[in-house]
């Protein structure tokens, strides 16, 4: 079974941008114009930022969510996904140039700013996952066959698992890593389960596809009923 665990910590939410922003509250377009006017009086730097490229920065680091492509090129006032896609290429070059301990992931359908794999030791002491999430190992190890087998019914999963899950599948719902997907169509209509959007967030993963190869997870076990002893004459 694989690790969940998440490689990576999100950057914490700045000061509010505009009363820290040196061009102050200024409305969009002035602002525009006025860091034009700021990025022609600096001399050449190859690690400055435009003011599109500035404005999608300062989006990646207030968000608490993954942000599409889209949402970022409406925020940096550029065309379309590409263009944003284009800057986010731009900004993860900067911060690889800089030794920056920050870098872009794509997760879970969209882009945040979060800090390198390798700083997670030493930032876990200081930050500690949040209660909400901190999962037992049986919650862990139904996570597990819930993402690779989904959309399974709970009696499919505790054959796997060997034991009864209920109270498991209550916990992951309330913490928004599983939902109910749909119905099966065997007899009585069981609910199937699935990963959600958030689980794909919390252990950084752009999709299902990006789930850790361990090979196929095996067939539920189903019970089967003791032989009959034949009685002594």
């Amino acid at each position: 079974m694989f690790s969940l665990q998440r490689p990576t910590t999100p950057f914490g939410a700045p000061r509010h941008p505009l009363r820290s922003h040196p061009l102050g509250n200024a409305p969009p377009r002035r602002w525009y114009q006025l860091a034009d006017e700021r990025e022609a009086a600096k001399p050449d730097d190859p690690l400055a930022r435009s003011p599109a490229l500035a404005l999608l920065e300062a989006a990646l680091m207030i968000a608490d969510d993954p942000l599409p492509a889209r949402k970022l090129a409406q925020v940096a006032g550029v065309g379309d996904g590409r263009t944003a896609r284009q800057l986010l290429q731009r900004l993860q070059a900067l911060y690889d140039a800089d030794g920056s301990a920050f870098q872009v992931e794509e997760i879970a359908g969209g882009f945040q700013l979060l800090t390198r794999r390798e700083y997670h030791p030493w930032l876990v002491l200081l930050r500690r996952s949040n209660a909400d999430l901190r999962l037992s190992a049986a919650a862990r190890e139904t996570l597990a066959i819930i993402a690779y087998r989904q959309p399974i019914m709970r009696a499919d999963l505790e054959a796997i698992r060997g034991v009864q899950s209920s109270e498991v599948l209550r916990q992951l719902i309330e913490k928004n890593l599983i939902r109910i997907c749909g119905r099966d169509n065997s007899l009585g209509r069981p609910v199937l389960y699935g990963t959600t959007r958030k689980f794909l967030q919390v252990y950084g993963l752009k999709s299902l596809r990006d789930l850790p190869d361990i090979g196929d997870v095996p067939p539920p076990r189903r019970p089967t009923p003791p032989e009959a002893v034949p009685e002594e004459s």
